[in-house]
């Protein structure tokens, strides 16, 4: 077997609207895949699976890593077996790289303070005013035009975010303005919001790999761990503080799933906490009242106390001297 397999599955995942971004890391991981099996892909078995796991173990790739060439792998035998009608079983049964489960990091309140005060550069204050009060992705942002923001009603129509789907975001005040400070400056013209502003790529959309970039330059300047995801992090964490509905923060963030959105509630430390002495003001009410109003009218005895008054006995029903 060749590419010629490779180049259908490209097709076939072009036909269901995958994107490019997608598209490319698949063809990268499958080629990698092909050029290093030592063995033709129809008599690919479960052994030559683990050995490639072993090779990428070799090569210190994270198990996040790991897991993603395996359901890319699977996914592309599923369609060999399928659509190429080739008789064989998929090598990929099953996933059995443990992944760990970190919690999103977000930033304090002085640190984002702190990181927006050396982003003086107004197209880059746009940029990350945006995902941080707006919770767009990177690629959300690198794709957003000009016409996809309603200045009016303060909103941003995203097309076609993670998995193919569109939603629609709401701009605070400060993001708006600095949005609106970066448009009234910006001197080339042209479809994409965000442009390269020098160098022979002027005039050309900035990249995502651009936009990165530029935060990198900034979490050095202000010497804070953070990334462009950082502040999406950081918006959902103050929307939850703020005691916004979950459902609403899974809206604007574009999550599928509500479980993914729960996530933030672990750290959420602030809502945590009010809701804990909200929840437990009524639970020590309800004991003092279930105490102080017994049956016969009377203080309802101390549990704890009862115990240490009634005497033990031991085996044989001879009471216990203390």
């Amino acid at each position: 077997m060749d590419n010629t397999e490779l180049i259908r599955y490209r097709r076939a995942l072009k036909r269901k609207n995958y994107s490019a971004h997608t598209l490319k890391s698949y063809m990268n991981i499958l080629d990698h895949f092909v050029r290093w099996v030592p063995v033709p892909l129809g008599e690919v078995t479960a052994k030559e699976v683990g050995l490639y796991v072993d090779h990428l173990l070799q090569k210190k790739r994270t198990p996040k890593t790991i897991t993603c060439h395996l359901q890319t792998i699977r996914l592309f035998f599923d369609y060999l077996i399928q659509d190429e009608e080739i008789s064989m079983a998929n090598p990929v049964t099953r996933i059995s790289i443990r992944l760990p489960k970190p919690l999103p990091r977000h930033l304090k309140d002085d640190q984002a303070k702190r990181l927006l005060r050396v982003i003086t550069d107004g197209r880059d204050r746009a940029i990350f005013m945006l995902m941080l009060r707006c919770g767009l992705r990177v690629q959300e942002v690198a794709d957003l035009t000009v016409e996809a923001v309603d200045h009016q009603r303060k909103q941003i129509f995203v097309s076609k975010g993670k998995g193919g789907k569109d939603r629609v975001v709401y701009m605070s005040e400060d993001a708006r303005s600095a949005l609106l400070a970066y448009l009234s400056k910006r001197s080339v013209k042209g479809k994409r919001l965000f442009l390269v502003q020098k160098g022979p790529l002027k005039g050309q959309p900035l990249s995502v790999r651009g936009i990165q970039k530029r935060m990198e330059y900034y979490a050095r300047k202000s010497r804070l761990n953070v990334s462009c995801h950082r502040l999406r992090h950081t918006m959902a964490t103050q929307l939850l503080n703020a005691d916004a509905d979950l459902a609403t923060i899974q809206d604007l963030l574009g999550h599928g799933q509500i479980t993914t959105t729960q996530r933030y509630c672990w750290v959420a430390n602030l809502k945590v906490q009010r809701d804990y002495y909200k929840a437990m003001e009524v639970v020590l009410q309800r004991t003092l009242a279930s105490m102080e109003n017994d049956v016969d009218g009377e203080q309802l005895p101390n549990p704890m106390t009862a115990a240490k008054q009634e005497p033990r006995t031991n085996l044989t029903g001879g009471e216990i001297t203390r």
